[in-house]
């Protein structure tokens, strides 16, 4: 890595204000790789049990890889883990953009955050240097504010900055991460952590990028890519995770008012689809990436502008469909809110929907709101919601406590519409009908998660003619409405691959299944960068490994105290759903519970025209593609 084939790892006391260096050696390095197995290796190594996760004693952890930072497109991911405010077991989120890589040409491989400062702080590395600098003038402050004052106070416009937002400041337990006002690190609750540290961001500025061990044969990856990736013809490139939301509308499992239909009259336009046509100024994209997937949109009468990026497939369904919403320029302006605040989508989407559901069953009251009428297709009122939240002002301060906390303060029966899952509210994917995604809801250690692994349409695409996990043994077509025993399989192989592109630092967007760079190109890859002759294989067990330290760390934190067990769904997964998955419930193991749904439309085939995301990928040979996934994901930006 940056010292050769150790890592080189800055700790920060911001108790004391002081810093070490840790080398580690190689051997680690290739059992870990980085990203996400080395940050549960560092936390379970360093943190012991029973830790508060707002409290000094809280290790925050940003770990990037063994390839992040060079040339190869989707090699630009890092991750942020801590224990969980949200779950209180094991947090851990991705996100792309351009901190990992500039981390990496500073000299550093991970940053290891502990203690709390007296008085807000914010770090500023410039390769070797590391100085601890006032942000009093920024605390208090929205996003755009932050990163405007330090690339001014430091001189200096290309500094990346990484900060937890005003929502992390005030304890918001879900509130996100971003660097670059529109890359996050979405689930986990990292920024209240980040924030409980008084710790405003972390500024990163290199001038020594890694390179490669053998440049031609990494060049020659490169070529590769080049010559099997298709940009004109790429869904994530032209509609990017929002075009999920009419892939999943034509499967009738679009989640919609609190997952209680799974159609909503409004999809056509809320979409990505319509968004391309209407308010789309540009096509983001993060460091030497050419997918440039990320959206950026702009709505002069609204004051939302591209700076902020623009809404992710999980964005617009949270704040959408499941809340009732249809205007797209309003689902706009509350992207902008949640990356100023600095939020993650999915859980405060989620959070207002439940709140909304309560509303309607009189369990929170006009009183309760501050006059707001939280009914459904409301967009004034879920406007002034976020802010509420983002300040945790008002019923904004129960609603921040995530639906779970939120349920059991309100009590009357309250939890019956709390959906979520070892306390992480559920992403905007059914298990109804992708019978697989309740394996990754119910086993994922950071609670709910969608981005645990490719989707149900996904398998049905199996094949034995070059598919591109079939390295893996998978090549048996599997039908999304039904959890077996070669489901249960499909969903452990493709979970390790998951969770080494967590490792490695690897978008889920470039990487096969969902897009042109196969698994051994991948591999060929990291043995030009390393000069090593890691085999595929040992790439899994990474991936393995990761998600074994980090269900050791849950048992260890809870001893016993059922984090493992499966939570969520509450009362709503055991009835019938809307078809496709007509007739067909979740089993008790499965971690849902009773609950009505009303049974809805939906042709049971996979959309080919217009889906992007878990569902739509392109490197199968056109079979099944991958339905979406936003930009304020767990453990990936537009994942976990």
């Amino acid at each position: 890595m940056a010292t050769g084939n150790t890592a080189k790892l800055l700790h920060v006391d911001l108790s004391t204000r002081q810093t070490r260096t840790e080398v580690v050696p190689e051997t680690t390095v290739r059992k870990y790789l980085g990203g996400g197995a080395l940050a549960s290796y560092i936390l379970l190594r360093d943190m012991p049990a029973g830790v508060d996760p707002l409290g000094p004693d809280n290790v925050l952890v940003f770990t990037t890889s063994v390839i992040n930072g060079l040339s190869l497109s989707g090699t630009n991911r890092y991750t942020a883990a801590a224990k969980s405010p949200l779950t209180g077991g094991y947090g851990e989120s991705e996100a792309g953009g351009w901190w990992g890589p500039e981390l990496r040409a500073a000299g550093w491989d991970a940053v290891v955050i502990r203690g709390k400062s007296a008085a807000p702080v914010y770090l500023f590395i410039k390769d070797d240097t590391v100085e601890f600098r006032d942000a009093a003038p920024y605390w208090g402050r929205l996003s755009g504010e932050v990163q405007d004052g330090i690339e001014a106070e430091l001189g200096d416009k290309r500094v990346r900055v990484l900060q937890c937002g005003l929502a992390g400041e005030r304890g918001v337990r879900f509130a996100a991460l971003v660097n670059q006002l529109k890359h996050f690190h979405g689930r986990s609750g990292m920024g209240a952590v980040m924030g409980s540290k008084n710790l405003k961001a972390v500024v990163v500025r290199g001038t020594k990028p890694p390179v490669a061990s053998d440049k031609a044969e990494a060049k020659g990856q490169l070529v590769w890519f080049k010559d099997h990736y298709e940009r004109a013809t790429d869904r994530f490139h032209q509609v990017g995770s929002s075009g999920g939301v009419l892939a999943l509308e034509a499967s009738g499992i679009l989640p919609t008012r609190n997952f209680r239909d799974g159609s909503f009259e409004g999809a056509k336009a809320i979409s990505g689809q319509t968004m391309r046509d209407t308010i789309l100024v540009n096509r983001g994209t993060c460091y030497a990436c050419a997918v440039a997937c990320k959206r950026e949109v702009e709505v002069k009468e609204l004051g939302v502008t591209a700076k902020y990026g623009g809404p992710e497939y999980e964005t617009l369904a949270a704040t959408g469909s499941l809340c009732g919403i249809d205007d797209l320029k309003m689902l706009a302006l509350a992207n902008q809110l949640y990356a100023q605040y600095v939020l993650d989508s999915i859980s405060t989407g989620a959070v207002m929907a439940f709140a909304m559901e309560c509303y309607e069953h009189g369990i929170i009251t006009k009183e309760m709101t501050g006059g707001i009428e939280l009914q459904w297709g409301n967009a004034d009122a879920v406007i002034q919601m976020i802010h509420l939240i983002g300040k945790r002002e008002g019923i904004g301060r129960l609603l921040g406590e995530g639906v779970k906390r939120a349920a059991a303060q309100l009590g009357k029966g309250a939890d019956r519409f709390a959906l979520h899952v070892k306390g992480q509210e559920v992403p905007m994917h059914d298990p109804r009908g992708k019978k697989g995604l309740s394996l990754a809801y119910a086993l994922s250690p950071t609670g709910a998660d969608h981005m645990e692994a490719p989707h149900d349409p996904l398998y049905a695409g199996f094949h034995p003619q070059g598919h591109p996990l079939g390295a893996l043994g998978l090549i048996e077509p599997l039908d999304p409405l039904t959890l077996d025993s070669k489901k249960v399989r499909a969903f452990f192989e493709t979970q390790k691959v998951w969770s080494a592109y967590n490792s490695v630092g690897m978008c889920d967007f470039v990487g096969a299944p969902l897009n042109a760079l196969g698994l051994e190109p991948m591999m060929d890859y990291i043995n030009a960068v390393t000069g090593w002759n890691m085999s595929l294989y040992e790439l899994m067990k990474v991936g393995e490994r990761n998600n074994t330290l980090a269900r050791v760390f849950n048992n260890r934190q809870h001893a016993g105290a059922g984090l493992q067990q499966p939570r969520g769904l509450h009362a709503r997964g055991r009835h019938p759903a809307p078809a496709p998955a007509r007739g067909h419930r979740q089993r008790r193991a499965e971690g849902l519970e009773d609950r009505p749904r009303r049974v809805l439309r939906g042709p049971p085939h996979l959309l080919r025209d217009g889906g992007v995301g878990p569902e739509h990928g392109p490197a199968d040979g056109g079979q099944a593609r991958r339905a979406g996934c936003g930009g304020s994901c767990g453990r990936t930006e537009v994942g976990r």
